[in-house]
């Protein structure tokens, strides 16, 4: 175990992380039901959640307020996601270069790839780690983190409750139901809470979103004719390899019986 150093009070200072799904739902509910400390509670907004999950942050937030007296503390990117796929701009040579090349501007990141996740870097990971390494750092801060005993691969050096309970994944998001947040029902159309526009979403939850949030859907098929626009059919681009969101849209349609 990580030796570390106290606050100036004299007590060890206690940062639980929270992306607001089951997992880290359930870690914090059961932390605060097992009286464990908790000194604050950090959350990332990449503001393309669904607006169930900001209804179910809300919540949390209360229930944590009034056991705890504490809220939720949200980072937000600057800018946000449209900024960071549209407008922001290059700066290093070889990028550069290479987009001249291929005619493609000096600006925007484009629809995520594989190999470059920038909306969970920059909207996300880089906003959380910055801030748990400040307080790590001045304050000797112990991280907690919502991952299930059935994914503890995924374990580094903080603290995991819910593996170190034994607790899964199922398990996790029954614990959420048994009191009383069920995410707007988010869980039992989708297989993951993730953002609604991410681009390595299963075509099946595409077109469940397709279905259930069509106002979200025309949403992504306005993002999407931007970035056909702006960087044309490279990977920057493409939504999905081989599919447009337009393209999904007509399959789609022609599956339920929508076309003539």
């Amino acid at each position: 175990m990580r030796e570390t150093i106290q606050n100036a009070n004299g007590k060890q200072f206690h940062a639980v992380s929270l992306s607001g799904g089951k997992d880290s739902t359930a870690m914090l509910l059961l932390m605060i039901e097992r009286d464990m400390p908790i000194d604050m509670v950090l959350s990332a907004d990449t503001g393309m959640e669904f607006p169930e999950m900001y209804e179910h942050l809300a919540k949390l937030d209360e229930h944590l307020f009034r056991e705890r007296g504490i809220h939720i503390t949200t980072l937000r990117h600057p800018k946000g996601f449209e900024y960071l796929m549209f407008d922001e701009p290059k700066q290093k040579p070889r990028s550069l270069e290479n987009r001249a090349k291929l005619g493609i501007p000096p600006y925007g990141n484009g629809w995520p790839g594989i190999r470059v996740r920038w909306c969970t870097g920059q909207l996300k990971t880089h906003l959380i780690t910055k801030e748990v390494n400040r307080l790590k750092g001045e304050l000797g801060a112990i991280h907690y983190v919502g991952i299930a005993a059935d994914e503890a691969w995924r374990c580094k050096d903080e603290r995991y409750p819910l593996v170190e309970w034994g607790i899964t994944e199922a398990q996790a998001l029954q614990a959420c139901y048994d009191r009383g947040f069920d995410f707007g029902g988010l869980y039992e159309i989708y297989h993951r809470a993730s953002c609604w526009c991410c681009p390595f979403q299963r075509i099946d939850e595409l077109r469940k979103l397709r279905k259930h949030h069509p106002e979200l859907w025309e949403k992504l098929m306005e993002l999407d004719r931007r970035a056909l626009a702006q960087f044309g059919t490279g990977p920057l681009g493409q939504f999905k390899q081989n599919w447009s969101v337009e393209r999904l849209d007509t399959r789609f349609a022609e599956e339920d019986g929508q076309t003539g």
